[in-house]
């Protein structure tokens, strides 16, 4: 299982790409402009991109462009009406590592990606470690000390979030669209729950929390 992101403004073409990614068991996240493209490359750690060139306020190879400059290694397969040989050429040297030109087929999109997340530079670690925990991604286990914590899914969803990106915190709001984005009634109420329930299975008595409040903003997970 990969997280993926899909960053692409025609609603049907998105929830088809979202769809078949979901079948294949990979965790999806959705989103149509070069803003919430930023916002969620910024946020999250991806095992692969798909990011259409035309968005409503950008273009695709400035998206690439500000997301490699600030380290990002993901690989990135690239949408596009596009078939000059110089837009492909354009698209690749800005930095996308492949090119799909539409309409395509839904099932040459997902091989495309299994390719690309095959390059063994591009992956991203299947195990989170910190202090003295480990979260195995593929098995969907929480070892602490070496012993097997039982999570819920969506307690294993908010501390990888978390773990993915120590010492950087991650907003309430952020964290619901993220984790509970297909539940209607989240809050920052559920959020608030989830933290209390996973600090009692992670934390250890008489040390400081791995997971720190950072009142009026949200959540992050100690360095």
């Amino acid at each position: 299982m990969a997280k993926i992101l899909v960053v692409e403004d025609d609603d049907h073409q998105a929830d088809v790409i979202e769809k078949w990614l979901q079948h294949e068991h990979h965790n999806v996240d959705v989103v149509a402009t070069f803003a919430d493209g930023k916002a969620m490359m910024d946020s999250y750690t991806y095992d692969a991109i798909v990011l259409d060139w035309g968005l409503p306020d950008g273009t695709g190879i400035d998206l690439i462009a500000a997301y490699r400059s600030a380290g990002g290694t993901a690989p990135i397969l690239m949408l596009t009406g596009r078939t000059d040989t110089s837009d492909k050429e354009q698209g690749l040297d800005g930095g996308a590592d492949d090119y799909l030109t539409k309409p395509f087929q839904i099932r040459e999109l997902s091989a495309r990606l299994r390719a690309l997340m095959r390059r063994p530079a591009m992956m991203v670690s299947d195990v989170l470690k910190g202090h003295n925990l480990e979260l195995d991604i593929n098995k969907h286990q929480l070892f602490k000390d070496g012993e097997l914590i039982k999570l819920f899914p969506q307690e294993f969803s908010l501390l990888e979030t978390l773990m993915r990106k120590p010492g950087v915190v991650h907003t309430t709001e952020a964290l619901i669209n993220h984790v509970w984005k297909s539940e209607a009634g989240a809050s920052g109420e559920t959020v608030r729950t989830s933290v209390l329930r996973l600090r009692k299975k992670i934390d250890t008595a008489g040390e400081p929390s791995l997971i720190e409040n950072v009142h009026g903003v949200g959540y992050k997970f100690r360095q």
